[in-house]
């Protein structure tokens, strides 16, 4: 996937305490040893708020959305603590292969780094569907799902390994997804990225305990992508609410 080109990260949500971010895909959260010299979120956050900021929570560097860093090591504790409890709601759109349910739970064990299974847990909702006349496989059309994503377990690359688990992959994945598929995507739509987007974070404000929840609109991208699928229609069912991004 080419490197993204961002002038400024877009800022959703900023108090005293966190800030929310949109982050890009194809950026790193923070650097690790394989990154070379490439830019990463949260040095380009620091530089660009002039203020000291510490991660809370993961989101994967193909994955677009909803990002937040907080300004202290406080802060941080506390809203992590919220994250592996399981107490943050979080929502995520993906485009998938085929057409899924209408909803469903899938709750297959997922494998650890160390080999051990972990319970893992992902609800969904479908939100539209596209059938357009390309034979991307062995049919004479291709098909896809747009779905409202909600994983209650927060393990590695969970939504993706569940619905490749469900024969339903998601488009753009390159590990686990359908190489016919995501190539098509490249050359019909030059769509070259991961369609999968965080959405929207429900959970308690670390000073007061005041439930929140902050929203994103999906990449520009994905919008025109979603256009061009027909998908316009389905928009009141994941459009961000304006309220609930409050800046201060």
């Amino acid at each position: 996937m080419p490197e993204p080109e961002i002038a400024e990260i877009p800022v959703l949500y900023r108090d005293e305490h966190f800030v929310a971010v949109h982050k890009p895909a194809g950026l790193l959260v923070h650097r690790n040893a394989h990154a070379g010299r490439e830019p990463f979120l949260l040095q380009m956050l620091r530089d660009q708020l002039g203020q000291r900021l510490y991660p809370v929570h993961r989101l994967d560097r193909p994955t677009s959305g909803l990002m937040i860093m907080a300004f202290s090591s406080q802060t941080a504790h506390l809203l992590a603590l919220q994250f592996a409890g399981q107490e943050v709601g979080k929502t995520y759109l993906a485009v998938t292969r085929g057409f899924t349910p209408l909803q469903g739970l899938i709750d297959d064990p997922l494998k650890s780094d160390s080999g051990n299974l972990q319970e893992a847990r992902t609800e969904f909702t479908r939100l539209a569907t596209a059938e357009i006349p390309h034979p991307v496989g062995p049919n004479p059309t291709a098909r896809y799902s747009l779905v409202r994503v909600s994983p209650k377990t927060g393990r590695t690359h969970q939504i993706r390994r569940h619905f490749a688990h469900i024969r339903h992959p998601l488009i753009g994945d390159v590990l686990r997804g359908d190489g016919r598929q995501n190539r098509f995507f490249r050359e019909h739509f030059g769509v070259h990225r991961l369609l999968l987007a965080s959405v929207e974070l429900t959970f308690r404000h670390p000073e007061d305990n005041s439930p929140l929840t902050l929203t994103c609109p999906p990449a520009q991208e994905l919008l025109d992508l979603f256009g061009r699928l027909g998908w316009s229609a389905a928009q009141p069912l994941w459009a961000p609410d304006s309220d609930n991004l409050r800046i201060p």
